[in-house]
C-alpha cells in the first residue's frame, strides 16, 4: 500500500504514504529524531497510559513501538501506524489503530464527555480505530504532512475493516499556535479535510471528531 499525497504550495515534491510494517525501523527512527520529544516518548504515551508510560525508560519504549509496527516485515499481519516520505526522505508517522489498543484514550474523560446519547460508544469497540498521534520530522514541518497523514489514515482503517474512525485534536479557541508537543494529537483542520467531523467538544480546546466508514449496526 502507497498513498500518494496532494500538492502543497511549500512542498519541494512528492509524498508517498506506507504502513510501517513495510519501511525500515532506520527510517521510522530517523521520523523520530535523537532529542526533543518525539525522541522520549516513541509514540508510547497513547498506547501505555500515563502511569506505565512514566515508569518505562526511552530506550523500552523504542523497543515497543519497534514491535508494535514490525517494521522491516512487509508480510506482517498488524502495523500500528503510517509512515510518510517526502522526495523518498522519511518525513512523518501517524498511529492508527483499534481505540482500545490505546489506553491513554480509555482513561481520559476526552473520548467520550459530551457525547450524544445515540453515540454512546462501547470503550472495548476494537471497530472503531483512533487515530492517536502525528509526529513530523524537523525540518519538514509547515509542509501539510499531517493532511496526507490524516487521509491516509482513514484510507487504512477502512482498509482493515473499522466502522469508525475517531481523533481528539486539540483546538485553542483564542486562535493561539499549538506547540508541537500538544499537537501531536492532530489539529482540527488536518482531520476534517480527511472527512471526520466533529460530534462532541468535551473541554474548551479539546475536539472530537469522527467518521462513521459504514453504516451503523451493519
Amino acid at each position: 500500500m502507497a498513498a500518494p499525497g496532494a500538492a502543497h504550495p511549500g512542498r519541494p515534491g512528492a509524498v508517498v504514504v506506507r504502513p510501517a510494517n513495510e519501511v525500515t525501523w532506520d527510517d521510522l527512527a530517523a521520523v523520530f529524531g535523537d532529542r526533543g520529544y518525539p525522541a522520549t516518548c516513541w509514540c508510547q504515551r497513547q498506547v501505555l497510559g500515563d502511569r506505565v508510560w512514566y515508569a518505562t525508560p526511552p530506550e523500552e519504549r523504542a523497543r515497543l513501538l519497534h514491535e508494535q509496527t514490525s517494521c522491516d516485515d512487509p508480510d506482517a499481519p498488524t502495523t500500528s501506524g503510517l509512515v510518510a516520505f517526502l522526495d523518498g526522505e522519511p518525513a512523518g508517522w501517524v498511529a492508527v489503530g483499534p481505540r482500545p489498543s490505546f489506553r491513554r484514550l480509555r482513561g481520559s474523560p476526552v473520548p467520550w464527555t459530551g457525547r450524544a446519547a445515540g453515540d454512546a460508544q462501547d470503550k472495548d469497540d476494537p471497530d472503531v480505530w483512533a487515530v492517536a498521534c502525528f509526529v513530523v520530522r524537523a525540518g519538514f514541518r509547515g509542509l501539510g504532512l499531517t493532511y496526507d497523514l490524516a487521509r491516509a489514515a482513514v484510507d487504512f482503517a477502512r482498509a482493515r475493516g473499522a466502522a469508525a474512525v475517531e481523533g481528539y485534536p486539540i483546538l485553542d479557541p483564542s486562535g493561539a499556535p499549538i506547540t508541537w508537543g500538544e499537537n501531536s494529537v492532530g489539529s482540527v483542520q488536518a482531520l476534517r479535510a480527511a472527512g471526520l467531523e466533529e460530534v462532541a467538544r468535551p473541554t474548551v480546546r479539546r475536539r472530537v471528531l469522527r467518521r462513521d466508514l459504514r453504516p451503523r449496526g451493519a
